[in-house]
């Protein structure tokens, strides 16, 4: 297969955690986490969830517990997940023990919006480092604490970094610094703002994310922007993109950006032109159907699907696979070489037959 590219360096030297048996910063790999969107208390329903997502290949899910039903199904839903899952906790402290007494593999806390937080931070410090269960302080724009607000007038950088550096002291009192960090916000600058001034100021891993990024074009646009610029300074060690869409296609989102980011390693990639008034074949058309005829494919593949000889020859022969159309028909390329020419109408069955040979051998070799 073809040189995909080298990695971001990262620069930043972080503490690590583990949630679960995944770790999370001191130069483990960038980890995909997303959330579900069942009641928590539906123990089928968000098993069901949860099996999707890591079919996707999510490596961590959270869960929301806003009621004391949701916190009686995590013990289930923690046992039976075959990933990490972590409680999401606003509001009552209480259920950030009942997260931990049920074996869940982290506890994401608010500290703006949980009811006497700061009273409770040496018992659940006690409890987490007890059963070895990390901590990420989640500070959101949305629900910053209302002390910071009246500081600063609004939820800027600055505020969203003093309250995450803040609740961490508070744990370093006790002894406990099994924390990761996330600082989110709607829009992508103050995000990275945060994030950046966050990382010069601590050694813990950070969780980022652009909250209520919107849907799903308008988030991804946000997220990618966001996170390529931080991941390619080395800031970030998981990420969660947030959309008004499937969490499968969170998941697509997030894996879609580490991939092009040379942060893991790409699976199928397709390269194909946009059209344009010298196609003489259906490039929109020819795409999407091999995108779908090899989704899943097990191996790294790269497929040019051009659409005129002016690119097409070109990407075609630097890509695993490729075809450069024009007059009806598609010279298929093959590891840099013409194979064949076939006509339209079979050229996604013979680069789909030819990813099966090429899956094949390396198989066997």
């Amino acid at each position: 297969m073809v040189d995909l590219g080298m990695p971001v360096k990262r620069a930043r030297v972080t503490r690590q955690v583990m949630v679960g048996d995944v770790p999370v910063g001191g130069g483990a790999p960038v980890s995909v986490q997303s959330m579900t969107t069942t009641v928590t208390a539906d123990v089928d329903a968000t098993l069901q969830q949860i099996a999707e997502l890591t079919a996707a290949g999510c490596q961590i899910v959270r869960v929301a517990v806003p009621s004391q039903d949701d916190a009686d199904a995590l013990p289930e839903i923690a046992r039976k997940s075959k990933i990490p899952v972590i409680a999401d906790i606003h509001f009552q402290p209480k259920y950030v023990f009942a997260a931990i007494d049920a074996g869940c593999a982290a506890v994401r806390v608010n500290p703006g919006n949980i009811k006497k937080f700061d009273d409770k931070v040496g018992e659940i410090a006690k409890a987490a480092g007890e059963a070895g269960v990390p901590i990420r302080i989640g500070v959101n724009a949305g629900s910053l604490d209302p002390r910071l607000l009246q500081k600063y007038g609004k939820a800027t950088p600055e505020a969203l970094v003093e309250s995450a550096l803040w609740e961490c002291s508070l744990f370093e009192e006790h002894g406990f610094r099994d924390i990761k960090i996330s600082v989110k916000h709607h829009d992508p600058l103050t995000m990275i703002s945060a994030y950046r001034q966050l990382a010069q100021r601590c050694d813990y891993p950070l969780h980022l994310g652009v909250t209520e990024a919107g849907p799903l074009m308008q988030g991804t646009i946000k997220s990618a922007v966001a996170f390529g610029v931080l991941l390619s300074e080395g800031v970030g060690e998981t990420i969660r993109v947030s959309l008004s869409a499937p969490p499968v296609e969170e998941v697509k989102v997030g894996i879609g950006i580490l991939e092009s980011l040379g942060l893991r390693q790409r699976r199928l990639e397709i390269v194909s032109c946009p059209s344009c008034g010298r196609a003489q074949v259906d490039v929109y058309r020819l795409a999407e159907e091999v995108e779908a005829g090899l989704d899943g494919f097990p191996f790294p593949l790269r497929v040019a699907v051009m659409g005129c000889v002016v690119n097409g020859p070109g990407e075609a022969r630097e890509a695993d696979l490729g075809v450069a159309s024009g007059n009806g028909k598609g010279q298929i390329f093959v590891k840099g070489e013409v194979v064949r020419t076939v006509p339209e109408s079979q050229i996604v069955e013979t680069l789909i037959e030819e990813a099966m040979r090429l899956a094949e051998e390396s198989d066997q070799g």
